[in-house]
């Protein structure tokens, strides 16, 4: 046996691949299907009250719990089967039953989640569906006919899927009980499998449909708010052109918009950014289905291409413009940086040339108290020097003033050469 260690998430990855497997169901049956997603964003959920919340429901019907801390839940409660997972930003449950109701998506059909549970639900109510299984013979004219008593027309989609195994209907509208329907036809070939990992699908696509579309009103909020603010933009940058604000004052503008770019950037960008990751999951569902058309009906990705897809451009188109507009405040900051910074250069240029003038006046007036300087020391050199030559003046017959007048000229000019040589050797 092999003694290599195993990485300690070894065993909880591989799991993972396998933790949520498909239902395999049994035609005819028909799901309950329900969406909750918190009032609070993903960080800062209560995954505890949701795992209660599952746990009161199991408790009614006695049902084992899963382990503590679990993401997904798929056993028996009474005479259905209940799915249940949590996701990134909410958590889904899904109701299975064997047999139809007798009424084709009768709103009692979804009494199968007590009515006093889904009230105290700690969240809202994303999305929550109806679907119907039904076992087809192949005659089209036979689900043509139900699906035009079952759906709007103006907006039914319906198709082929699966090689043929089975044809998908919906009309993607809340009917009067609050719920999406869907409606599955399986060919009696089909296996139980495979009609699970449909109705999964068609839950996701509804479930990530849904998820996705929170991005379009917060985009038009968002178009609204970045139009009042794109005037003022412009106007501070053509400011800059003119010249005519100051500095100061586009300055404090210009902050000004960019915090409010930079707030709005950062309180959508999780938005948007999940947006895009449930688009491209819906269209990955679809995909998976093999789509093809039954009855010259429009095919799910064809409804999405005409109501769905032009609502993700707009949340695209408004995430580029918000990312443009704040670039845009960047630059106008750039520019008007590089502009205080030439103003300031012109500044100091002037205030060097100032204190080269203001130098030149102070060593002008340095060399004229320079002068007055020599005679001030001259003077009280040739008074010492008279009075240290007083006594040869008898000896030599010269008078005191003779002698000074002497005196006076070596000794200014000694002073005159010492001063000299001193600022010499400061400069």
């Amino acid at each position: 046996m092999s003694t290599i260690q195993d990485h300690p998430l070894r065993y909880e990855v591989a799991n993972e691949l396998h933790a949520r497997p498909f239902p395999a169901l049994s035609v005819p049956c028909q799901a309950a299907f329900v969406a909750i997603k918190p009032p609070v964003d993903a960080a800062n959920r209560d995954r505890a009250a949701e795992l209660s919340h599952l746990l009161d429901l199991l408790d009614r019907f006695g049902t084992q719990h899963p382990k503590p801390g679990a993401t997904h839940f798929f056993g028996q409660i009474g005479r259905n089967m209940l799915k249940w997972e949590s996701h990134t930003e909410l958590v889904t449950y899904t109701i299975f039953s064997d047999g139809l109701s007798e009424r084709p998506f009768d709103a009692t059909g979804f009494d199968v989640f007590p009515e006093d549970w889904l009230a105290h639900a700690p969240g809202a109510r994303i999305t929550s569906a109806q679907l119907r299984v039904e076992r087809w013979q192949g005659d089209p004219e036979d689900v043509s006919r139900k699906i035009d008593d079952w759906f709007a027309a103006d907006s039914l989609a319906c198709s082929r899927v699966l090689d043929d195994s089975a044809v998908i209907a919906t009309d993607f509208r809340i009917d009067s009980a609050g719920h999406m329907r869907f409606a599955l036809f399986v060919r009696p070939e089909t296996g139980e499998r495979r009609v699970g990992r449909i109705v999964q699908r068609l839950t996701e696509i509804e479930t990530y449909k849904a998820m996705s579309m929170l991005g379009f009103p917060r985009a038009r909020q968002l178009s609204g708010q970045m139009g009042a603010i794109d005037p003022r933009l412009v106007s501070l940058v053509g400011d800059l052109q003119s010249g005519t604000s100051t500095p100061e004052h586009t300055l404090h503008a210009l902050l000004g918009i960019s915090a409010e770019l930079e707030n709005l950037l950062a309180r959508s960008t999780f938005r948007f950014g999940a947006t895009g990751a449930y688009e491209a999951l819906v269209h990955q569902r679809i995909d998976v289905m093999r789509e093809e058309r039954f009855a010259g009906r429009q095919t799910f990705r064809e409804f999405m291409m005409r109501r769905f897809d032009p609502a993700m451009r707009t949340v695209k188109a408004t995430e580029r413009r918000l990312h443009e507009m704040t670039a845009r405040a960047t630059r106008a900051g750039d520019l008007l940086r590089t502009q205080v910074d030439v103003s300031r250069s012109a500044q100091n240029q002037k205030l060097l040339e100032s204190m080269d003038r203001r130098a030149d006046l102070q060593l002008r007036l340095q060399k004229t108290v320079e002068g007055l300087s020599v005679v001030a020391i001259s003077y009280y050199a040739v008074s010492l020097a008279s009075y240290l030559a007083y006594p040869v003046a008898g000896p030599l017959h010269m008078s005191k003033e003779s002698l000074m007048a002497m005196l006076t000229p070596p000794v200014v000019l000694a002073v005159w050469w010492a001063m000299r040589r001193i600022r010499r050797g400061m400069e």
